[in-house]
């Protein structure tokens, strides 16, 4: 089957399919591993090995160069730095300048550049869906919408966490131009599309380890009407939408099942309520999952027997579909090659 054959039919819930769908995410130094162990040169070979289903295209970026600064610092389309921070092992880009950090007063983010959809040349979207067409398509990513994270690398996390809390005027205006920017552009990739697209992917984390970030009745108020845009927006071209969602949001899956969330991504299993099993018996046939192979206990600290029994597992649950099994995060590391090896094999996807 080709990958978008394989997709198609974990839909239809009949268990007609190969193998279950599956991605890989890791970080740049998890990447260059498994290339090196691979003996392959690029990602795109590294990909082909694991049998990762999806491929993301996207328009050619046109708008104002994003300047570089003599601190190693690159901006961000909303004006905000990243400098990548060393740990031991790697290194992560972190917003080390927040240009909204002391704004008070909307009239202030009059003197502000925003993106704009025009920023980009969607001529190229026909082709590279032409040249990807036997895989899963999808545009977008998990920093599409995902107002909480994007807006906190321009303003702080904890301011962001207070301004939902209090429903802070500023950080209203800046989900709405955030909002219009990516809705603009996401139409606009669908429309060039013309059908061509399987999955818009978008994200918001509104869980930590623990429990949910913020409340469901904040969640309804301020977040669902948006997301219901994008999700409306994607079947509208014929699109599946699939959520990138951290964390513990159980008690918001009745919701986007609601809101007509065609496939939540991640599945923490570890966080508190995102119980594979669980998630299986509440919401098997309700919605679709994506995720659930544990990037934080599982594959760094387990060992190969018990990463091929949860894998088993969860091709003994979702047998007649509903479930593309993938790393619930980006593969850290310090993570043993042979455990990632494991999950690809027993998935049934590995090409070696």
């Amino acid at each position: 089957m080709t990958s978008k054959e394989r997709f198609k039919t974990i839909f239809e819930y009949n268990g007609e399919f190969d193998r279950h769908p599956t991605t890989h995410y890791g970080t740049p130094e998890i990447i260059q591993e498994l290339m090196d162990y691979f003996s392959v040169n690029s990602h795109e070979e590294l990909r082909c090995i694991l049998g990762d289903d999806f491929r993301t295209i996207a328009p050619k970026y046109i708008g104002p160069e994003l300047k570089k600064y003599e601190d190693g610092s690159k901006e961000g389309l909303w004006g905000e730095r990243y400098k990548n921070i060393s740990y031991k092992g790697g290194e992560y880009p972190e917003a080390v300048y927040l240009p909204f950090k002391d704004v008070r007063d909307v009239k202030e983010l009059k003197k502000f550049r925003f993106p704009s959809a025009d920023w980009y040349d969607y001529s190229n979207i026909p082709s590279e869906c032409e040249r990807v067409k036997d895989y899963i398509v999808t545009c977008g990513g998990a920093g599409i919408m995902d107002f909480m994270n994007g807006i906190a690398r321009c303003r702080g996390v904890e301011q962001v966490l207070l301004d939902i809390g209090l429903e802070d005027h500023v950080f209203l205006e800046l989900m709405q131009r955030r909002h219009e920017f990516f809705i603009s552009k996401i139409e606009r990739i669908l429309k060039a599309a013309n059908g061509k697209i399987d999955v818009l992917h978008i994200g918001e984390d509104y869980g930590s380890q623990r429990g949910l970030l913020i409340s469901p009745k904040s969640f309804d108020l301020l977040f669902a009407p948006k997301l219901k845009e994008y999700i409306d927006l994607g079947h509208k071209y014929n699109a599946k939408v699939m959520m990138h969602c951290c964390g513990s949001c159980r008690d918001l899956i009745p919701r986007f099942i609601e809101l007509a969330l065609d496939i939540l991504e991640e599945i923490q299993s570890d966080a508190v309520g995102m119980d594979t099993k669980e998630l299986h018996h509440e919401f098997y046939g309700k919605i679709a999952f994506c995720g659930s192979i544990s990037a934080q206990h599982l594959l760094p600290f387990g060992t190969i027997d018990e990463v091929i029994k949860a894998v088993n597992l969860r091709k003994e649950l979702f047998a007649k579909g509903g479930l593309i099994i993938a790393p619930d995060h980006n593969i850290q590391v310090g993570t043993p090659i042979e455990n990632i090896i494991a999950m690809y094999e027993t998935i049934g996807s590995l090409r070696i």
